[in-house]
């Protein structure tokens, strides 16, 4: 009930701010997306051997690559300039050889490759067909582990690279299924767990010396287990785990008595919880109402250290480096595109190494994101990040979006997005909903959209338009909704089941035909394909219900104008699917725009088809929602 209460102010304080900024008109200077997406997109940070350097990934040229850049600042060096999306992994332990991730026009048959200090690259474990995961390295870094499920598709084994002759074993023949979550510093303890539903899991304990694999969570009822570290001695093993909680917490086992301590909890999900290289330090990144919060502390006193203030900025994304005297973070706002810092922990001093927001683009410009929650059709309030754009008032009122996020089971978060901040700079309002199903609001919320899928749902995002229109600032004959993936599966939803509540729909790479996706999950998603046929329904046991469900079947009810993006690699939801609606509405006499990207997979990657995606979008936007006359 107490949170119940905060959540209700928090609602009122904030949706009053936002209605008092409404009343505010400002003329703003419109960006084009070539603008936007000169913004530049960084990912990741790996300290060198000697710690002078910092890798990590860029899309400054327009797929992303690996970069370098000194501690002390400076411009950042190009490492890789692969036509292929290309993310970094790490620098090796003792020299600037680098790791690095890649596949295949985003087919998500990812591989391991090495840079070796001349520059050269090639396939570190050319498997083919098969999937090669980076594990980490050891502790003793004298070697790493991968994982590939080149033996049987379906499952991955684990693998351990020795790092003087470059050769591999099997480690773990994986018959089970089981996932790796961290690796003992001895390299002897692995922690496994073994899906069952989205919601409910088991976490084991294997030997590798005396090949025991021991169950560590007997449980009942749906409780999940993620184990995330071990202590350095390797007799005590942390996890995060939502027993006998709403809300995700971090604990520890005593692995030889099994008794399990609270360690850290909030009145949110812990997200991720680790330990620096010798354990000095102890990271926990907690998903507050929608934004990650950083906590660090001292694990031999205990104390909370201190993180730069800065007044409109998160940090996130921390990385703390193997002497324990340096420490890297992002941070980044809904108007500040995300830039990469470095902290000196012994003298707390820190520097912003990047800036990769597009010079010609005027923060104050921006629209500064909030947080805001809503009532749904049965009382249930959704929480969803509103962006409203400078010029709405009572006087000008504006076209509007519903944005549906992926999933199921994701989660919308503020921060900065250049394609909503496209679309509002272009007077767009946009509410980035976190309808019932969505992860970050319990594990009660989490579950409420099983088996009512584009129904209750659905509704949330309808409801998400009613509370538009009640502000006032927004034109209700003008708003449309859009989504990506499980959110592309809800744009097609409200084109056929709810066919009058939204003017337009713009479905990116969505699910329309839930029989052939649940049938055709990669192969690689085996341990996940039973706890998703929980969830969402088996196709050959309740293919009734999943036809019901299945937009494409209902194609016929589609009567407003509709956009569908596309991968043609994508191995999630094939480009059969998106072909199929695309006749159908057409077949209604609607307007139809349909977008197809032949080196793009579930999401895209690559600048240029980033700059057309989203260009193209504004254009379907601004003749069939806002209704510019040409």
């Amino acid at each position: 009930m107490k949170k119940l209460s905060i959540y209700l102010i928090l609602s009122i304080v904030l949706f009053s701010f936002s209605c008092d900024s409404f009343k505010k008109k400002k003329e703003v200077k419109q960006y084009t997306i070539e603008q936007f997406m000169n913004t530049i997109s960084i990912y990741g940070s790996s300290f060198s051997f000697d710690e002078s350097k910092i890798l990590f990934s860029s899309n400054e040229t327009g797929i992303y690559n690996l970069y370098e850049i000194s501690i002390d600042g400076g411009e950042p060096k190009q490492l890789t300039n692969r036509e292929e999306t290309s993310f970094a992994i790490s620098y090796f332990p003792a020299d600037d050889r680098v790791l690095l991730r890649s596949d295949k026009g985003g087919n998500e048959i990812h591989h391991i490759y090495l840079r070796d200090e001349e520059g050269i690259i090639n396939d570190l474990i050319p498997f083919d067909s098969a999937r090669v995961f980076f594990l980490g390295w050891s502790h003793d870094r004298e070697s790493f582990f991968f994982s590939s499920n080149k033996r049987d598709a379906r499952f991955n084994d684990y693998f351990e690279m020795n790092l003087e002759s470059m050769e591999y074993e099997m480690i773990y023949e994986n018959i089970e299924g089981y996932n790796i979550s961290t690796i003992s510093n001895d390299k002897n303890l692995f922690a496994f767990t073994k899906t069952i539903t989205t919601t409910n899991n088991n976490m084991y304990l294997y030997n590798r010396e005396t090949k025991e694999l021991k169950l560590l969570s007997e449980h009942e009822g749906e409780i999940t287990y993620r184990p995330v570290d071990f202590s350095s001695d390797g007799n005590e093993l942390y996890f995060l785990t939502d027993e006998n909680s709403e809300f995700t917490y971090l604990a520890k086992m005593d692995l030889a008595t099994e008794k399990i301590e609270k360690t850290y909890d909030a009145d949110w999900d812990i997200m991720y919880a680790y330990h620096s290289y010798n354990g000095k330090y102890r990271v926990i990144g907690i998903n507050w109402d929608s934004k990650t919060v950083i906590k660090i502390f001292n694990t031999a006193s205990g104390e909370e250290i201190e993180l730069p203030k800065f007044e409109n900025l998160n940090i996130s994304s921390v990385n703390i480096s193997q002497s324990e005297n340096y420490m890297t973070f992002y941070a980044s706002s809904s108007v500040s595109s995300s830039n990469l810092y470095i902290l000196d922990l012994e003298t707390n001093e820190y520097k912003q190494l990047t800036n990769t927001l597009n010079p010609e683009i005027n923060p104050d410009d921006l629209v500064t994101s909030s947080v805001v929650r809503y009532k749904s059709f049965d009382g249930l309030e959704i929480p969803a990040v509103l962006y409203i754009p400078h010029q709405a008032s009572k006087k000008n009122k504006v076209p509007a979006l519903v944005h549906v996020h992926g999933g199921p089971g994701g989660q919308a978060r503020v921060g900065y997005r250049s394609s909503i901040q496209y679309l509002v700079n272009h007077g767009y309002a946009v509410i980035d909903v976190n309808n019932r199903g969505s992860s970050g609001y319990g594990k009660t919320f989490y579950s409420l959209d099983d088996r009512k899928h584009g129904d209750h749902d659905l509704k949330d995002c309808i409801y998400a338009k009613k509370f538009l229109e009640e502000t006032g600032v927004i034109d209700s004959d003008k708003i449309g909704i859009m989504g990506g993936s499980y959110g592309g599966y809800m744009v097609a939803a409200a084109m056929t089941f709810t066919p009058e509540e939204f003017e337009v729909g713009v479905n990116i790479f969505g699910v329309t035909n839930w029989l052939r996706t649940l049938k055709s999950i990669p192969a690689w998603w085996e341990d996940y394909r039973n706890a998703l046929y929980k969830e969402m329904g088996n196709p050959y046991e309740d293919s009734v219900y999943l036809y019901n469900i299945s937009p494409l079947f209902h194609a016929e009810k589609i009567q407003k104008p509709f956009m569908v993006l596309q991968g043609a690699n994508d191995p999630r939801v094939l480009q059969v699917e998106s072909d199929e609606i695309v006749e159908k509405a057409r077949a209604n006499g609607v307007p139809v725009e349909y977008v197809i990207f032949e080196d793009e997979g579930h999401g895209f990657r690559k600048k240029d088809n980033q700059i057309e995606s989203n260009k193209k979008i504004l254009e379907f936007l601004d003749k069939y929602l806002k209704k510019v006359e040409e």
